[in-house]
């Protein structure tokens, strides 16, 4: 089993405690619901990490953007614990509950967040996971254990970054030489609401290549979040108090701005289903 340092353990021990407040979530329609996964693993020296990935240049939205894996839910019935699954095992094949999991791996699910609001006017539940390495007595590096299967269309890569460095100023680890500056943020208004914008320049090995990821706005805001209940303290930078954009997206929502989007038709694609129907003798 990979070791788990104390301060891991306690880390975990927290967000099982956390009670998420009341959620707008379930008053959104569903074309306004969405979810991502915040996956956590001890590392080989015992820290968690979270799972990050690079969104496809492809994308109409968020292109080539740092994100956590997830996306829209497909029906009313569909819990945001579903939908962030079902994603991530599409963007990077992280296996259902339906189907067999690599031994000697489980996923536990641990709490929600309360919603965050996407630039897309999405309400975005996040949903923490753990996941446990249940070997006896070997060590097994869950980054080496585990190969990706990435859907290339939504998913250009997929990386990993210590939860605790969301709340340093400073970036300290393995291979990135002195202590280095790794985040800025300022305070924008967004909907009305003053809103601290975090960014971090996540360094990451890759091919013997140092690069630098950009994380920021929600995904960057959902991570501190997390990071704060975690380890129980808050970041060394300034940060919004509350967790989550929960009122923001009550008053758009009362306001009718959360309402159902209706999806827009596309004539190129009607007439081609016209001209297949007229030749099948459907109509």
């Amino acid at each position: 089993m990979s070791p788990v340092l104390p301060v891991s353990s306690q880390a975990l021990a927290r967000l099982y405690a956390f009670s998420p407040p009341p959620t707008t979530y379930h008053s959104l329609p569903v074309t306004r619901r969405a979810a991502v996964l915040v996956l956590l693993f001890a590392d080989r020296r015992g820290d968690l990490r979270v799972v990050l990935t690079l969104r496809s240049p492809l994308l109409r939205t968020f292109a080539g953007q740092v994100a956590l894996p997830g996306g829209k839910a497909d029906f009313l019935s569909e819990t945001a614990v579903q939908t962030a699954r079902r994603e991530a095992y599409e963007e990077i094949g992280l296996p259902l509950d339906s189907h067999h999991f690599p031994p000697p791996f489980s996923i536990e699910h641990i709490t929600e967040l309360p919603c965050s609001l996407a630039r897309t006017m999405l309400g975005v539940r996040p949903c923490v996971a753990f996941l446990r390495d249940n070997s006896n007595g070997s060590q097994v590096d869950v980054e080496e254990a585990l190969t990706p299967r990435l859907e290339t269309n939504e998913v250009s890569s997929v990386f990993t970054v210590p939860l605790e460095q969301f709340l340093n100023r400073k970036y300290s680890g393995q291979g990135v030489g002195a202590e280095e500056s790794w985040y800025q943020g300022n305070w924008v208004n967004w909907n009305g609401t003053i809103w601290r914008m975090h960014e971090f320049q996540a360094p990451v090995w890759e091919r013997n290549t140092l690069k630098k990821y950009r994380v920021w706005g929600m995904t960057a805001r959902i991570l501190v979040d997390l990071a704060r209940i975690a380890y129980g303290r808050g970041p060394e930078f300034d940060f919004n108090t509350e967790m989550g954009d929960e009122p923001m997206i009550m008053k758009l929502l009362e306001s009718g701005q959360m309402e159902e989007k209706v999806k827009k038709s596309d004539p190129k694609l009607e007439a081609k289903m016209f001209a297949e129907d007229i030749k099948k003798g459907n109509l």
